[in-house]
């Protein structure tokens, strides 16, 4: 492994948003142990920020604490530092403890959205969800934009079995990321969920669309997979209904219901040939034909 070449991938790392603990602390321990970070300008800092983080998620609070120390020095106001701090605190420290060191950076900054999702993070973690829902809510209201805070507070409420209340907070979600697929895929699977199967249906036909490089000829893969999954899911209760589904979104049923069911079966027995072979797509097809 050369200096340049572990730069590189760590710099891909952050650029994608990858969160490879093990890898990132295994090459960044790497480019720590050359002495070389403070060549590095503005990327050396973020280098730092980057390696706390997965030193911390494998347990080596050691490096976490030499990258902590690098950083407090050249900055040493700053918030990011400071959230920083309290993420490695949560290591060690009792919540209660973790709990009063965000108050005080909170009175100190009220505005600092990241201090406040860790805030609400604790408050979960140590089982104290309406406190958590209430502060979210609350953040929510200042910072309306951040679909983290969404999908966290859809989060909560799936885990309560409050399906309902989590597709209104992902139906925000929605109108924050338009074009990201992954957004409509979980709102499908919650609306399955919750028992809205029409809805369901056409929000996992929504992912298929939107993932505009599949055709007849194409093999399904990853995200695709999954959406053409729940859309047999969707159509083998609806056509199996003796009566009209019932939908709390009032989304009416696809007259083509068949139709579609067909072209599911045909996507997923597709998306389990070739590599996956024989015996995989006997299972699939013997479970699509219900017997």
């Amino acid at each position: 492994m050369s200096l340049q070449s572990a730069l590189e991938k760590l710099a891909s790392y952050r650029t994608n948003n990858t969160r490879d603990s093990r890898e990132v602390f295994r090459q960044g321990v790497f480019v720590l142990k050359s002495g070389k970070t403070s060549n590095l300008g503005d990327d050396g800092w973020a280098f730092l920020e980057q390696l706390t983080l997965a030193s911390i998620d494998v347990g080596r609070l050691d490096v976490a604490d030499q990258c902590l120390k690098q950083l407090g020095e050249r900055f040493p106001d700053s918030p990011r530092v400071d959230v920083l701090n309290g993420i490695r605190m949560e290591a060690t420290e009792s919540p209660s403890t973790v709990l009063s060191y965000y108050d005080e950076l909170m009175n100190m900054d009220p505005s600092n959205a990241a201090v406040w999702k860790r805030r609400i993070s604790v408050l979960r973690r140590i089982g104290r969800v309406e406190k958590a829902v209430e502060e979210l809510n609350e953040f929510l209201d200042t910072f309306y934009t951040d679909a983290e805070g969404w999908l966290e507070l859809a989060d909560i409420f799936a885990s309560c079995n409050q399906y309902n209340f989590a597709l209104q907070a992902l139906a925000h979600v929605l109108l924050l990321t338009p074009q990201n697929p992954f957004a409509f895929l979980q709102y499908a699977e919650t609306a399955y969920t919750a028992g809205d199967i029409p809805l369901a249906l056409k929000m996992f036909l929504v992912v298929i669309d939107m993932n505009d490089r599949e055709d007849e000829d194409t093999i399904p893969l990853g995200i695709s997979v999954r959406a053409w999954w729940g859309i047999k899911l969707c159509t083998r209760q609806l056509i199996a209904s003796t009566s009209s589904y019932t939908s709390l979104s009032n989304t009416a049923v696809p007259k083509n219901i068949k139709l579609i069911d067909e072209l599911a079966t045909e996507r997923v027995l597709t998306a389990y040939s070739g590599e996956q072979g024989v015996q995989t797509r006997s299972l699939v097809s013997t479970w699509m034909s219900g017997r």
